[in-house]
């Protein structure tokens, strides 16, 4: 099989690592004051890729955790995706120049999806669209509105346009450990020839071996948080098995 990535999400909010629970800002659980400690202690553990988003940027429409993403990018070497607040070529652009791998696009994506297919072209692989939704219709300015779009007709806007992943996230199990939204994101997959990420309720490790079945091999990887801050996930074992179960295939 190929390889499976297991992302750990650091979400900031006034500069700090904190989880929201189904993306609302009212609550929110700090676990980190300091995210570049949070960073070198999830590169300590082995993770290879991080996921980071900013809260306030995404309610915002730009950027404003930017001292805390660049202390990361000062911290740790691994890879680093970044959303929130991502709305022109302009902050794409200056993201990228700083050392951000890839930026994760979510409202622009519904909202002007020309703008997302020009910046994929321009910085191929560089560019991931955000995918965020509510009872299969996306949401977008941070979650706080929800459209009448679903995820897969937007999806298949992005096919030939050289995005590199579609993160899509089940904002109902978002931050409450109810296990990843498996279904919906195979079915996603399924439907689609970009890479899809799934995102939202990752509980234990039993999801990360969900994610290594059969039926799961067109997702590209999951995204983990609240279950890593809380302990219900071992960093090693869960990686572990995932490098176990690639070298097997």
């Amino acid at each position: 099989m190929e390889a499976v990535i297991l992302f750990p999400a650091i979400d900031l909010k006034h500069g700090q690592c904190v989880r929201l629970e189904q993306g609302d800002m009212a609550r929110a659980t700090v676990f980190n004051l300091d995210p570049a400690a949070q960073a070198r202690a999830f590169a300590a553990q082995g993770f290879e890729y991080l996921h980071v988003v900013d809260l306030d940027g995404a309610f915002a429409g730009r950027p404003m955790n930017t001292h805390a993403v660049e202390t990361m990018l000062k911290a740790v070497t691994m890879p680093l995706q970044l959303g929130g607040g991502i709305r022109d070529l302009a902050t794409v652009e200056a993201w990228l120049a700083k050392g951000v791998t890839r930026v994760i696009i979510g409202t622009a994506a519904v909202r002007d999806p020309e703008f997302v297919r020009g910046a994929a072209r321009k910085f191929p692989g560089r560019v991931a669209v955000g995918l965020d939704a509510r009872d299969g219709k996306v949401a977008v300015e941070g979650w706080a509105e929800t459209s009448q779009i679903t995820a897969l007709e937007i999806a298949q806007r992005f096919e030939d346009a050289g995005v590199a992943a579609i993160i899509f996230t089940d904002i109902a199990r978002d931050g409450l450990l109810k296990g990843l939204n498996l279904e919906a994101s195979i079915a996603l997959a399924e439907r689609i020839s970009v890479p899809v990420i799934a995102s939202g309720g990752l509980a234990s490790i039993d999801d990360v071996k969900a994610l290594l079945t059969p039926r799961a091999k067109k997702l590209a990887g999951a995204i983990a948080g609240r279950a890593l801050y809380d302990g219900r996930l071992d960093p090693s074992a869960a990686l572990a098995l995932i490098r176990n179960a690639c070298a097997a295939a």
